[in-house]
C-alpha cells in the first residue's frame, strides 16, 4: 500500500477500465495543497483508448520525477516512489505531465506535488493520456527513484507500464528503420525481425493472431523529441552512415527509458544513451553457380527518363530532375552489375516501349558502359507501351550470353486492363545447344489505394489488404494463359517472376502453387523477404517455376540490398542534411531483387 494517503473515491474505485466517463472529484481546496496530504493514486487513473478528447477531472498527484523531456516533448514524467505503488503489476504507476521548460525547476529524483487536469488527447503528437493544464506545482524534496522494470521478454500489455521506468537489456532486433532520420525512431522487436502475418500464417484468424503477437513484442525506440529531421541522434552510439546503416536485422542492447503512447504506438523515450548497437552487415551479392544462367527480378522504383533526350522533367512517377535521374540510374546499374544476371525482369519502368529513347534502353546503355558487364540489350516488344498504366514491366538481357527465341508475347485481356500490369513473356536460349525456356514478367495490383476499392476488392480484414480479389483474378488469368504455351517453349519450361504484391501465404500465391507452379523461395529458414512495410518483412516479389523447369533450377534466393536499408540512401531521399547518397547498390530501390540460377 502507498505511504501517501490515497484518495479513494467511490466513483473512481469501481470505475471499469473500458470506460472513461466517470468524473474524478474535485481536489482538496487550494489551502490544503501541501506535501504529504491526500493525493490521487496514479494506479487508479483511468487510461482507456478511444477517439475524442476526454477530460476526467482535476487531480492532485505526489510522486517522483523519473524523466525530464520538457525541452523535447514538452513535459516530464512522474512515477510512484519506491514502496508507494499499489503492488499490482497490471496497473501503471507513471504519468506524463505536460509542462513548459520555463515554469519552475524540475529535476530527476525530485518529489513533486502537482495539480492539473487528467485528460486524453486526440493529437497524435501528444502523449495519449497526460496531466495537462497544470495550475500548481510544489517541491517536496528528494524522492526515492523506483527501480526500473527489467524486460527480458515482452510484457503481456504495454499499457501496464505506461509512464514507468524500464530497462531492456536486449538484444532486440531492429525491425523497422524508415522513421530514423526524420523522427529519430527505430522499431525494435523482442527476438527476430517482425514478419507480415500473411507471409507466415494463413489469412484470417491465424494471421490476426500473429498480428497481435507482433504488436506485443514490438516497441518504438524514440529520441525524446518532437522535432523532425534532428541534426543528431544523441541516444544512439553512432550517427547513420554507410558504416552505421542501422539496417533491419541490426541488434540493440542496453535500452533505458520510460514507456508512453504517442502517435498511436507504444514507445520508449530514452533517459540514457543506448549501450550498444550491432550493425547488421551488408551482404555480398549472391555467388553465381558455374555455368548457370541467372535470371533476376527487380522492381526499379519508378525508373523514368523523361523524353529520353534530357527533357521531360519532372517525370510522372520517377526523378524530378535529370541530375536525380542520373543518380538513380547509377545506383541501379551498380546493383545490376553486382547481381551478375543474364536476364533481368524489371517492374516499375516507364511505360514508353523498348525503343532507343526508352527508359529501359537507357538503363541497358548504362550497363554496357560498366566494365565487364557485357552486351546488355533492352527487349523491344514492338509496342509503344504495355497497357495504359504509367509504369510497365520489361526485360533486359545480355546478348553475349542468351538470345531471344521467337517474338514477345503479352496478355492485355482483363484483369490486366486496369490495376495489374500487362504480363510480358519471352523465350530465351543460352548457347548453341541450350534448351529454350520462357521468362514471364509480372506486376500485380498493389495493396495501396484502398480508398478506390469497392465490392470484393475492399479490405476483408483477413490480412491480405485491399484489391486481393483483383490479384487473385490476375493469378488465375495468368495461369490459364500460360497453360496455352504462348511462347512455344512448352508450358512447363516457364519461369514466372516479378512483383505479385502478395505475401507467401496469400490467395494469389496459393492459387499458382495449386495450378502446378513451384514457389522457389518458399520454406526458407529464416523466411525470405523482399520488402519491409511498417516494420514487417515479407515477400512481394516471387519466382515460380513450371513443372519441367524445376529440374533445371540450381539455386534461387534474394539479395538483401534494398529493403533492409535506410530510405535515406535512396537517390532522391530527404536526409535532414546528411550526405548519405553514393553510386553503389545499397537502397537502389525499395524492393530486394530475386534471382534464379538455371542449368542451360
Amino acid at each position: 500500500m502507498s505511504s501517501v494517503v490515497l484518495l479513494v473515491l467511490a466513483g473512481l474505485a469501481g470505475c471499469s477500465r473500458d470506460r472513461d466517463t466517470t468524473p474524478l472529484p474535485a481536489p482538496p481546496p487550494e489551502a490544503s495543497f501541501a506535501c504529504g496530504e491526500a493525493a490521487t493514486a496514479i494506479a487508479g487513473l483511468p487510461r482507456t483508448r478511444g477517439q475524442g478528447i476526454a477530460q476526467l477531472g482535476r487531480v492532485e498527484l505526489e510522486a517522483v520525477v523519473v524523466a525530464d523531456f520538457r525541452d523535447g516533448l514538452g513535459g516530464f514524467v512522474l512515477q510512484s516512489a519506491a514502496g508507494e505503488d499499489d503492488g499490482d503489476a497490471a496497473t501503471p504507476e507513471g504519468v506524463f505531465v505536460a509542462h513548459d521548460p520555463g515554469r519552475g525547476p524540475v529535476r530527476v529524483g525530485q518529489r513533486l506535488r502537482v495539480r492539473g487536469l487528467w485528460a486524453r488527447s486526440d493529437d497524435p503528437a501528444e502523449s495519449e493520456w497526460a496531466l495537462r493544464d497544470v495550475t500548481d506545482l510544489l517541491d517536496c524534496g528528494p524522492g526515492e527513484l523506483p527501480a526500473a522494470v527489467e524486460l527480458a521478454e515482452p510484457p503481456a500489455d504495454w499499457a501496464a507500464l505506461s509512464g514507468m521506468r524500464v530497462r531492456l537489456p536486449g538484444p532486440l532486433a531492429v525491425s523497422g528503420n524508415d522513421g530514423l532520420l526524420r523522427f529519430g525512431e527505430l522499431l525494435l522487436a523482442f527476438g527476430d525481425r517482425l514478419y507480415a502475418p500473411t507471409e507466415l500464417a494463413a489469412p484470417g484468424r491465424a494471421a490476426r493472431r500473429l498480428e497481435q503477437r507482433n504488436r506485443r513484442r514490438s516497441l518504438v525506440l524514440d529520441d525524446g523529441r518532437l522535432e523532425s529531421w534532428p541534426r543528431a541522434l544523441a541516444h544512439l552510439p553512432a550517427q547513420p552512415s554507410a558504416r552505421a546503416p542501422y539496417r533491419v536485422g541490426s541488434t540493440v542492447e542496453g535500452v533505458e527509458g520510460v514507456i508512453e503512447r504517442r502517435h498511436r504506438a507504444w514507445r520508449l523515450q530514452p533517459t540514457a544513451p543506448v549501450a550498444r548497437v550491432a550493425q547488421a552487415p551488408r551482404p555480398d551479392a549472391p555467388a553465381r553457380g558455374e555455368g548457370a544462367v541467372r535470371v533476376a527480378g527487380f522492381n526499379l522504383l519508378n525508373f523514368f527518363n523523361g523524353d529520353g533526350r534530357g527533357a521531360g522533367y519532372p517525370t510522372a512517377r520517377g526523378a524530378a530532375t535529370p541530375a536525380e535521374q542520373r543518380r538513380q540510374r547509377d545506383k541501379l546499374a551498380a546493383a545490376l552489375r553486382a547481381l551478375d544476371a543474364d536476364l533481368v525482369a524489371v517492374m516499375e519502368v516507364e511505360n514508353d516501349g523498348g525503343g532507343p529513347d526508352s527508359a529501359l534502353a537507357e538503363l541497358a546503355a548504362a550497363l554496357r558502359q560498366v566494365r565487364g558487364s557485357g552486351d546488355w540489350q533492352a527487349l523491344d516488344h514492338g509496342r509503344p507501351g504495355l497497357g495504359s498504366d504509367e509504369i510497365a514491366v520489361g526485360l533486359l538481357y545480355r546478348a553475349d550470353r542468351v538470345r531471344p527465341v521467337g517474338s514477345a508475347q503479352v496478355l492485355e485481356a482483363p484483369p490486366f486492363d486496369r490495376g495489374s500490369r500487362v504480363p510480358l513473356a519471352q523465350a530465351f536460349v543460352a548457347g548453341d545447344d541450350g534448351v529454350p525456356f520462357t521468362v514471364v514478367v509480372n506486376h500485380f495490383k498493389s495493396k495501396g489505394g484502398c480508398d478506390r476499392a469497392d465490392g470484393a476488392d475492399l479490405d476483408q480484414g483477413d490480412g491480405q489488404a485491399c484489391f486481393n480479389a483483383l490479384r487473385v483474378a490476375s493469378a488465375r488469368r495468368l495461369a490459364d494463359w500460360l497453360a496455352t504455351d504462348p511462347a512455344g517453349t512448352g508450358a512447363g519450361q516457364v519461369l514466372v517472376i516479378g512483383d505479385l504484391n502478395a505475401h507467401g501465404r496469400e490467395a494469389p500465391l496459393r492459387l499458382l502453387v495449386a495450378a502446378g507452379w513451384t514457389d522457389l523461395l518458399a520454406g526458407r529458414e529464416p523466411p525470405a523477404w523482399t520488402y519491409v512495410f511498417r516494420g514487417q518483412s515479407a515477400r512481394l516479389d516471387h519466382a515460380l517455376a513450371g513443372p519441367e523447369l524445376v529440374a533445371r533450377v540450381l539455386d534461387a534466393g534474394t539479395w538483401a540490398v534494398n529493403a533492409d536499408e535506410l530510405p535515406g540512401f535512396e537517390y532522391a531521399a530527404e536526409t535532414g542534411g546528411r550526405r548519405l547518397y553514393a553510386a553503389d547498390p545499397w537502397r537502389s530501390s525499395d524492393h530486394d531483387p530475386v534471382w534464379v540460377d538455371l542449368s542451360p
